[in-house]
């Protein structure tokens, strides 16, 4: 029997169920604060710049997840902070419909711990990602407090990810460490780097070009130099072969007045040997 046909049966609908259809929107509350707000936003940036060439996962902050047909108006749907998709289509969505997405759950989740949610967070929705999402991945930060935790589902059971000498947790899912950078969540390559966000790219662009910059004027500066210093040493060099010619002439000149004496002396009869 269709589910169509399944819900078609007064005795099968409850009151407070309704079917939705596969297009809904999100329906999650404002952030607590703007600081929750941008741990999203940089979580999102530095994923979407760092599989920029992909297409094949999907990512979302805020966004609410629908995983029943039967929804209830106030149930059966939840809203991580920061989730991924693995191997499912990149593209623009209202919302998660787990059944409109052939049945796919996140595989990465992250909460962004508040003093409204954190209980949740820690019990509620840990238990859901366990036991109904099976999201293999899951953590928890708190940007004023700096908690942070991560677990990973082994058996059926969330165990707690253990960190490394950096403090960074391994996201099996993602390839990659979750840690603490400057008070925010970051990702790190696993190598240890931080992965950037299109801004320090651009930052980093642009001071690199300063810097070439910089080398290319001192280059330049450089070459200058050795062209004014090889101008000054073949300027030394014309000197000194001037002074060469100098001395020769006055020697020649010299030569000259001594012969024009001598024969000035012998035309006295003088010899010049006897002066």
């Amino acid at each position: 029997m269709s589910l169509a046909k399944e819900l078609d049966t007064p005795q099968d609908i409850r009151e407070d169920v309704i079917f939705p259809p596969g297009d809904l929107y999100s329906d999650e509350p404002p952030l607590e604060t703007e600081l929750h707000l941008r741990q999203i936003i940089l979580l999102l940036k530095c994923l979407e710049w760092l599989w920029r060439d992909r297409n094949d996962f999907y990512v979302a902050g805020n966004l609410t997840i629908y995983y029943s047909p039967h929804q209830r108006r106030t149930e059966d749907f939840r809203g991580p902070d920061f989730f991924v998709v693995l191997d499912t289509e990149r593209k623009l969505r209202k919302s998660w419909v787990v059944w409109e997405e052939d049945g796919k759950y996140p595989h990465v989740i992250v909460e962004i711990l508040s003093e409204s949610t954190a209980n949740t967070d820690r019990e509620l929705k840990k238990k859901l990602y366990q036991d109904t999402f099976r999201t293999p991945d899951y953590f928890w930060f708190d940007p004023y407090t700096l908690e942070f935790a991560g677990f990973h589902l082994l058996d059926g059971k969330y165990q707690p990810l253990e960190p490394n000498e950096q403090g960074y947790l391994w996201s099996q899912q993602l390839g990659l460490y979750l840690g603490i950078h400057e008070g925010l969540l970051r990702f790190f390559t696993p190598e240890g780097e931080l992965v950037p966000t299109p801004e320090e790219i651009a930052e980093y662009e642009r001071q690199q070009k300063e810097v070439a910059q910089q080398q290319a004027e001192r280059a330049q500066e450089q070459v200058e130099y050795e062209r004014q210093q090889k101008e000054v040493a073949q300027q030394q060099v014309e000197r000194t072969q001037e002074q060469v010619e100098y001395e020769r002439q006055q020697k020649e000149v010299i030569q000259q007045q001594a012969e024009r004496l001598a024969a000035k002396l012998r035309e006295l009869n003088i010899d010049p040997d006897t002066i």
